[in-house]
């Protein structure tokens, strides 16, 4: 079990590899995507992206609904879907494949090739891994309710992140129930579910499924 950036993701999954790559840990990034993306937009091959308005870079083959907002910086990837109401805030990376559905906010996050957001979800500094998948409703909290820094809670271990706004880093192939809430400095393991509902804080496991705080079992036991 790792809470380590090459243990929660395929950094090929991501044009924003490179970023991830140089961070033992995801939420380092964060606060330099908008740095990140003002220095590769202008080097993505042309005959892919386009530069649609000021910093704001989309792929040819995406597919972005007329009602759909994006501010910049943004990049969004090839064969993505934008759908009705879609609002990308800026200091966002979208990568290959992927679907931002109806009535979703995206805001300083990376999201990885394939990951699916697509049906009335916030994703606010964030991380959310290749094949990633939230349910309707499911949101990331990104601010602590007294405004204090978010802290990584893991193995017993209380870990300083130095962020005021840090939503979850969510691992490749998780899938995160309908209606489930991720509070601040949530980090859930690879292929892991999480329940509908669930409110959910700290460190879920790889290869779990999240039912309760007290109830986290391993799907190969379940």
């Amino acid at each position: 079990m790792s809470i380590r950036t090459k243990d929660l993701f395929d950094l090929s999954m991501t044009l924003a590899g490179p970023l991830l790559e140089s961070e033992e840990y995801p939420w380092l990034v964060l606060p330099k995507i908008r740095d990140f993306i003002l220095e590769i937009g202008p080097k993505l091959p042309n005959e892919i992206y386009k530069c649609t308005s000021e910093n704001v870079w989309i792929a040819q083959s995406a597919k972005i609904h007329k009602n759909a907002e994006l501010c910049g910086p943004a990049i969004i990837g090839p064969n993505t879907e934008l759908r009705t109401g879609a609002y990308i805030r800026g200091n966002v990376i979208i990568g290959e494949g992927c679907v931002i559905g109806n009535s979703c906010e995206i805001k300083n996050s990376i999201i990885f090739n394939n990951a699916q957001v697509p049906h009335f979800n916030y994703i606010g500094d964030s991380i959310l891994g290749y094949k990633a998948h939230t349910g309707a409703g499911a949101i990331t909290s990104n601010v602590k309710s007294d405004k204090s820094l978010v802290k990584v809670r893991f193995e017993g271990n209380v870990i300083e992140t130095g962020l005021k706004k840090f939503g979850a880093i969510i691992g490749d192939g998780v899938e995160v129930g309908c209606n489930s809430v991720l509070n601040p400095g949530t980090v859930i393991g690879r292929n892991s579910n999480i329940y509908p509902l669930s409110m959910v804080r700290g460190y879920v496991p790889p290869n779990c499924i999240y039912k309760s705080k007290n109830d986290i079992v391993l799907k190969n036991n379940n």
